[in-house]
C-alpha cells in the first residue's frame, strides 16, 4: 500500500472513528430509556445503533457486507458459533441475528456508554479468570435464552484472531447447544481483513459472512461438535466467500 493510500486510510478512519463515539454515545443514553421495554423490543430498539454503525462504515470506509446463507438461520433457538478476528462481526451480528444473547468478557459492560448498551441488550457475562464458573454461566443463562427462543452467540476462540488464523475452539457452546437440544449453526467471515484488529485504520472492500447449515447434536460429543464446527469455518474462509476482498 503506498503512503497516499495509508494516509487516505488512516484519515477515513478517523472521521469513522469519530461518528462510531457520537453513536455510541447516543446508544448508551438511549439503553437507559429503553429499560422501561421489553427485553426483545429494547434489543430491536438499540440494534438500531448497530445498523448505523454499519452504514457509516460503509459511508466513510467504503467497507460493504455480503451475506451468504441467511436461510440457515432457524426461525428458533439455535447456538452460534463464529471466528472472532474484528469488532465488526459483535456490531453486526448483533443486528443481524437479533433476538440473540451475546457471551462476552463482563469487562466490556464497564464501560461508559457502550457498556451501558450491552448490558442493556441482556447479554452472558463470564469472567475469563475463572473457566469452571464461566462454563457454569453459559450452560446456566444460555439454557434460558434458549428456552425463550433468544439465539446465543459465542466466539469459541475466546478472543480476537489475525484474519484466517483460527485460535484453538473451546468446546462450551457445543456443550450448550447438545444439553439444550438445540443445532449449531457456524459463521465464518474475514471481517479482519478490512477492520483488522491490531490497527485503528480500516481498509476498503467487501466483508463475506457466510452462515452455514445447521449441526445437528444428538449424535456428536461436544468436542467432535465443535471440530466440525471449526473445520466448516476454516473451509469457509479457505475456499469459499470470505476473501480479502
Amino acid at each position: 500500500m503506498s503512503y497516499n493510500n495509508w494516509l487516505f486510510n488512516a484519515i477515513k478512519s478517523a472521521i469513522f472513528y469519530l461518528g462510531l463515539l457520537i453513536i455510541v454515545f447516543l446508544t448508551g443514553i438511549v439503553s437507559g430509556v429503553s429499560y422501561f421495554q421489553s427485553p426483545l423490543k429494547r434489543q430491536k430498539t438499540l440494534s438500531v445503533g448497530n445498523h448505523l454503525i454499519m452504514q457509516w462504515l460503509n459511508l466513510i470506509c467504503k467497507i460493504d457486507v455480503q451475506v451468504t446463507g441467511l436461510e440457515n438461520i432457524p426461525t428458533g433457538a439455535c447456538v452460534i458459533l463464529c471466528n472472532h478476528e474484528s469488532a465488526w462481526e459483535s456490531f453486526y451480528l448483533q443486528w443481524l441475528l437479533q433476538p440473540a444473547s451475546f457471551v462476552l468478557k463482563q469487562e466490556l459492560m464497564w464501560l461508559p456508554f457502550f457498556g451501558w448498551s450491552l448490558a442493556a441488550m441482556a447479554p452472558i457475562a463470564i469472567d475469563r479468570n475463572k473457566p469452571l464458573s464461566s462454563i457454569r454461566t453459559v450452560l446456566n443463562k444460555g439454557q434460558k435464552r434458549l428456552n425463550r427462543d433468544i439465539r446465543v452467540v459465542i466466539y469459541p476462540e475466546g478472543t480476537r484472531r489475525p484474519h484466517a488464523n483460527l485460535g484453538t475452539f473451546k468446546t462450551g457452546g457445543a456443550a450448550l447447544a447438545k444439553t439444550a437440544k438445540v443445532p449449531i449453526i457456524p459463521i465464518a467471515h474475514n471481517a479482519g481483513a478490512h477492520w483488522p484488529t491490531n490497527t485503528w485504520i480500516k481498509t476498503p472492500g467487501t466483508i463475506h459472512l457466510i452462515i452455514g447449515k445447521p449441526i445437528e447434536t444428538s449424535n456428536q460429543s461436544p468436542r467432535e461438535l465443535t471440530d466440525a464446527a471449526k473445520d466448516w469455518i476454516m473451509s469457509a474462509i479457505n475456499n469459499n466467500g470470505p476473501k480479502t476482498s
